[in-house]
């Protein structure tokens, strides 16, 4: 019974960490979105990351959100810790996404 239980703690905590993970990746897309749309306010990317966040669920705590930006691409880190099944059991989650900022180029 014992091993039982444990496998089954076991794939639920695995689920928990592949929620944490998925749901960091869309946040940090989410992120990227937002900030690099043509003239995005500054702070857009990672206020609609802890949105997002907040309205995903418990299955994320997030550490940290960092949002950078060059004058040609967005880049956006979500890390944080997964919801955990088994005291003691604490896993780390990082993803990121990237992507162009937006111009605006008059026709030649």
């Amino acid at each position: 019974m014992p091993v039982v239980l444990f496998m089954l703690f076991g794939a639920i905590q695995i689920a928990a960490v592949y929620m944490a993970r998925a749901t960091a990746l869309a946040a940090a897309q989410e992120a990227v979105t937002a900030e690099r749309m043509f003239q995005a306010e500054d702070g857009s990317g990672k206020t609609r990351a802890e949105a997002f966040i907040k309205t995903a669920g418990d299955w994320l705590t997030p550490k940290q959100i960092l949002v950078t930006e060059t004058p040609d691409q967005v880049t956006c880190v979500v890390s944080g810790t997964a919801l955990s099944v088994i005291p003691g059991w604490n896993i780390t989650v990082t993803q990121s996404a990237a992507g162009p900022v937006e111009r605006f180029t008059p026709d030649p």
